[in-house]
């Protein structure tokens, strides 16, 4: 199974993210989205799980939890979007995953035998910080993540 990972668009999105999440199974964005219409073109892709970041207010956004905790391929996925705020204890929860956003800072991390995926920021570019989303395939029940390079 195939899983795109998507943070911090900020009302953006890119054709090459489109592009690149097209085949997918399913869409993680981890927060940050920045407008509704965003969500909508993900949705027209595959099915969609989102969570608001800090900067997601407005009528639209109400709606969006805060984090997610998910079941798929037999792993447990916990979606943030600023890791250093999470409020959980991953290795407590027994979460197998954790994504999470924010930072713009691309990062596949391996801790205690959780990964750590942030896929970076598809979004408007930040500093000199890649404009990049993730690929997140499930096989056997194994998570391996890859860095997607946009524009």
């Amino acid at each position: 199974m195939r899983i795109g990972v998507i943070s911090d668009t900020h009302g953006l999105l890119r054709p090459e993210a489109l592009a690149a999440l097209r085949g997918c199974e399913r869409i993680i964005h981890a927060g940050d989205i920045g407008k509704p219409e965003v969500l909508d073109a993900l949705r027209a892709l595959a099915p969609l799980d989102a969570i608001r970041g800090n900067v997601d207010s407005g009528d639209w956004a109400a709606s969006v939890p805060e984090h997610l905790d998910l079941e798929i391929g037999g792993l447990r996925i916990h979606v943030t979007h600023d890791v250093k705020a999470m409020g959980i204890d991953p290795i407590a929860a027994r979460v197998d995953v954790v994504i999470a956003g924010h930072s713009h800072q691309p990062k596949i991390e391996e801790v205690d035998a959780v990964l750590y995926l942030n896929p970076g920021s598809a979004g408007r570019r930040r500093f000199k910080l890649p404009i990049s989303l993730a690929l997140l395939d499930i096989e056997d029940g194994q998570p391996r993540a890859q860095l997607v390079t946009l524009g």
